[in-house]
């Protein structure tokens, strides 16, 4: 388990102490601690609440425990309030504006409406914040919901995404938690400060936290038909709700659900996870990994042979990504496919600065041979400088240092004369010369890298330059390899006579492992029904794709094509390409097949050609096409019309030459080729200087 301890509070914004008899709209605890309920506990004030909470941490941190304690409040606001209350789109920034305005005392008198007023008054237009305890107070706060013009979101991801929640912009009525979210995260600011807490998702990210304390935001009404179940007479809801509400939690927990909704698949998990928060046990914006359709490769009836580029275009049309989505720190993303787009946290640069070594200075009202006396001190960065530079003087600034106040312009060393005290130098610049603008790579809110895309180290350098230290990425998709067929044995293993040696399947384990997804081996399977449906059940069990090479045709030992047909879905292609056999193309219990031919050099050409986009689509990455180049022949060969051919090839002395023999049991010419010569499906008739189609292997991703 990851906590021992599993608390539950339902929170209150009374203005008053609660009733000195236990009652409803307190504040109560549930507490599950090491498997064992106990009594929920009453709670009058917030302040007494607090009180409680805190020692339940500090008690279970010095008996090395740890503790996950939930609270039935918003965390986060619709994104952009953040932003425009401190200038940086981060919760815990916003909670920290709340905390240094709210007055919350420990018989529970309180000044929110006060301090929502603020922020209405800081934003334009009417609201955001609507509805109150006294209609003729608090001004510029709406009795009713006439909010217009104030540019903020309604609701949360989060609310648009459960069925029920309120938003966060209500103070009073019915069901509303406005109030309860503004005096809530002012007090929890302090209670993270005074007993170490960490805050999900905002401290630790979309992810299982390591602290031995996690605040996390609840929502009790999830459980509310087992809450209707234990309800008795007598019985206060708020009790038993946080009572069931700890008890399901700790459940996840042991039974290892709950690592998985603190890691929730979303969208925009950037604006979750740093602005808007999100809801402990609501699994994500995508609740299951989409399946493919058992018929997603069927061919129409009446269709026999099929051209390439009509084959790849149905097998697009058949495939859905499916690979989960998943957050990693951005070191560890490079090779990933971005399931996310990335949108600037921060500006880049954050803040003008000096593109050069020299002196800064305000140009207006300057011309002709100019002397500034230079203002002590000097901007560095990393050390800018503190203060104002006076009107009509420079100030030493380095390269990188922020543009201090006073100043616009800057001039370099070498065309200033440093004497006295004071720079010389020819008035000529324009104003703002050397200078950096603010926002001049990336401003703030803009998205900077779209999705799909295979990241790469310049991607992750971008990210992180905006500051974004996490993304959304696609899990390596699984493919697994088998080799069938009696015939076929390990290399370097005893041989018998009429025996070949496997080299399908390390050719193809390389593959998948250089597309980047993780390769599983299941090993070779003989022409027995049984070795090889226990080879696909164990390829669906650990993988999201299948290869196989050998039995794809319709002969008597042909078993992938036979149990594919009997036992799951299959239709197989005859593609008009060479090389190559007709393709199997099937599902076994949910899981993809591909049938390769067993033949190595069409086993090699139908997986760059066909596999190799159907994965990328089925990996999030997008349907990946080889980008060709067009180079004379150095070759001659008259082509007949009908297939596609691919020759192994490769380029010398800018020309494309082929392998000597187009045999398809010439498994050296793979090793001796660079690429593949694509030929039209028409006939061609080839000569030396004829321009062809080549594909270099670095086009598949080799």
């Amino acid at each position: 388990m990851i906590f021992d301890t599993h608390v539950a509070v339902d929170w209150s914004a009374r203005s008053q102490p609660s009733p000195a008899k236990p009652a409803a709209d307190a504040i109560w605890i549930g507490v599950v601690r090491g498997g064992v309920a106990e009594l929920p506990t009453y709670h009058r004030t917030r302040a007494a609440a607090l009180e409680a909470i805190a020692a339940l941490i500090w008690e279970d941190r010095v008996a090395g425990r740890r503790i996950l304690v939930g609270f039935d409040f918003p965390f986060g606001w619709p994104r952009g309030l953040a932003a425009h209350l401190t200038g940086e789109a981060r919760a815990r920034d916003l909670w920290r504006w709340f905390a240094g305005r709210i007055e919350d005392a420990p018989d529970n008198a309180n000044n929110r409406y006060d301090v929502a007023e603020a922020v209405n008054r800081a934003l334009p237009g009417v609201g955001p914040y609507w509805s109150k305890s006294h209609r003729d107070r608090w001004a510029e706060i709406p009795f009713t919901d006439l909010r217009d013009g104030h540019g903020l979101p309604r609701r949360r991801l989060i609310e648009e995404q459960v069925r029920g929640a309120k938003e966060v912009w209500q103070l009073a009525g019915a069901g509303s938690v406005g109030s309860q979210a503004i005096l809530g995260v002012a007090a929890l600011e302090r209670l993270a400060a005074e007993t170490g807490a960490e805050v999900w998702p905002f401290d630790t990210g979309l992810t299982v936290p390591e602290g031995d304390a996690v605040l996390a935001e609840i929502y009790p009404s999830l459980f509310n038909d087992a809450v209707k179940t234990r309800l008795g007479d007598g019985d206060i809801k708020d009790a038993v709700q946080v009572a069931v509400t700890a008890e399901r939690i700790a459940q996840w927990d042991r039974e290892g659900t709950l690592a998985s909704l603190l890691s929730p698949t979303v969208e925009q998990p950037e604006v979750i996870a740093r602005e808007e928060g999100w809801i402990l046990g609501v699994p994500g914006a995508v609740a299951s990994t989409p399946k493919l359709s058992n018929d997603c490769f069927a061919l129409p009836p009446g269709v026999d042979w099929t051209p390439v580029d009509e084959a790849l275009e149905r097998l697009r049309a058949g495939l859905i990504p499916i690979a989960e989505v998943e957050q990693v720190p951005v070191a560890q993303a490079g090779g990933r496919v971005l399931a996310v787009a990335v949108v600037a946290r921060r500006s880049n640069p954050p803040a003008a600065n000096a593109a050069v070594d020299g002196y800064a200075f305000a140009a207006a009202g300057l011309a002709g041979p100019v002397r500034l006396p230079l203002a002590p001190g000097r901007a560095a960065a990393g050390a800018p400088f503190d203060g104002t530079v006076p009107p009509g003087h420079a100030l030493r600034i380095l390269t990188g240092a922020v543009l201090p106040e006073g100043a616009d312009t800057i001039v370099l060393q070498e065309d200033v004369a440093v004497e006295d005290g004071a720079v010389r130098f020819e008035a000529r610049l324009k104003p703002c010369a050397n200078v950096r603008p603010a926002g001049e790579d990336a401003e703030a809110g803009a998205e900077v890298l779209a999705a799909p895309l295979l990241l790469r180290p310049q991607d992750l350098a971008l990210a992180s330059a905006v500051g974004v230290d996490r993304l959304a990425v696609r899990k390596p998709l699984r493919v697994a390899v088998l080799s069938t067929g009696d015939e076929v044995v390990e290399p370097g293993s005893a041989a018998r006579p009429g025996a070949i040696f496997d080299a399908n399947r390390p050719m193809l384990l390389d593959l998948v492992r250089r597309w980047g997804y993780a390769p599983v081996d299941l090993g070779i399977a003989r022409d027995r029904e049984g070795e090889v449906r226990a080879a696909l059940q164990r390829g669906a069990a650990e993988a999201d794709a299948i290869l196989t090479s050998g039995g794809a045709s319709a002969g008597d030992e042909d078993h992938i094509s036979a149990l594919l047909t009997a036992e799951g879905s299959v239709s197989t292609w005859r593609i008009a390409v060479k090389p190559g056999r007709p393709l199997a193309l099937g599902m076994w219990q949910g899981t993809p097949v591909f049938g390769l031919p067993g033949n190595p050099v069409a086993a090699f050409v139908c997986t760059l050609i066909f596999a190799r986009p159907a994965l990328g689509l089925m990996a999030g990455a997008g349907w990946q096409v080889p980008q060709p180049l067009w180079l004379p022949a150095a070759f001659e060969k008259r082509k007949k019309p009908g297939r596609r051919e691919y020759l192994r090839a490769r380029v010398r002395d800018g020309q494309v030459e082929v392998f000597a023999s187009e045999g398809s049991g010439r498994v050296s010419g793979l090793s001796w080729a660079e690429g593949l010569c694509e030929l039209p499906d028409d006939g061609l008739d080839v000569k030396p200087g004829t321009p062809v189609r080549y594909l270099p292997f670095e086009a598949f991703g080799l």
